[in-house]
């Protein structure tokens, strides 16, 4: 892109990765700017965090439209005012509706706390301990109408620990959260990723898998 990417951040809670994408913005490292940060809920820590980074907030509350399509053809024509090159979603605990994510198709991106397709959903790091599993990690995926479901660009893989429960285990994992997460976003932010129509494009080459990173690994460039 020629100009700094525009970037809406959508949450509802601490706004962790929100914060790693504010750090990378101010010190050079991504080249975007974050242009508001949209909340369903007034009480999202993540708002003081856009606050203190001078960043313009938004609250509208999925409480005072009657059903999700409704609520989401709201939150779309705020994000709309906003001209936003990139919707980042960072813990926005809504389910989205066809036509809202089709809106912002090959511009939306999510992270999800495990190796997907396994553990779409909730409770992902409980039920990786349950079903036994040696490894564990995060996603960052296009958005599709899909739960979860959307084209992979880049997963992080930690161990499962025999001593592991799931708060220890989330730890972990978000960790690796704070590394891809803004890795992705710079790659569309500098116009090197693109999902295509046959698959997810970066550098110009489609990708047959997603980049794959472990804790030890330097990032891609």
């Amino acid at each position: 892109m020629s100009h700094r990417c525009r970037v809406v951040v959508l949450i509802s809670g601490s706004g962790s990765n929100l914060q790693t994408l504010i750090d990378g913005a101010a010190d050079g490292r991504l080249p975007i700017d974050i242009v508001t940060v949209i909340s369903n809920r007034a009480d999202a820590y993540g708002l003081e965090r856009a606050a203190r980074a001078a960043i313009p907030t938004r609250v509208i509350s999925h409480r005072d439209y009657p059903d999700r399509e409704h609520y989401d053809q709201a939150l779309a024509a705020l994000i709309d005012d906003y001209q936003p090159d990139l919707v980042v979603l960072a813990g926005f605990m809504r389910i989205l509706s066809e036509a809202f994510v089709d809106r912002y198709h090959g511009r939306m991106l999510n992270i999800h706390p495990s190796l997907l397709p396994l553990f779409r959903g909730l409770h992902t790091h409980q039920r990786a301990i349950e079903a036994g599993h040696g490894e564990h990690g995060c996603s960052v995926h296009f958005v599709t109408p899909d739960l979860d479901a959307g084209p992979v660009i880049i997963q992080a893989r930690v161990p499962v620990l025999p001593d592991d429960d799931e708060a220890s285990l989330a730890r972990r994992v978000q960790s690796q959260e704070h590394r891809i997460y803004p890795l992705a976003v710079k790659w569309f932010a500098q116009g090197r990723l693109r999902l295509e129509a046959d698959g997810i494009a970066l550098d110009g080459r489609l990708l047959h898998e997603p980049v794959r990173v472990r804790p030890d690994e330097s990032l891609p460039d």
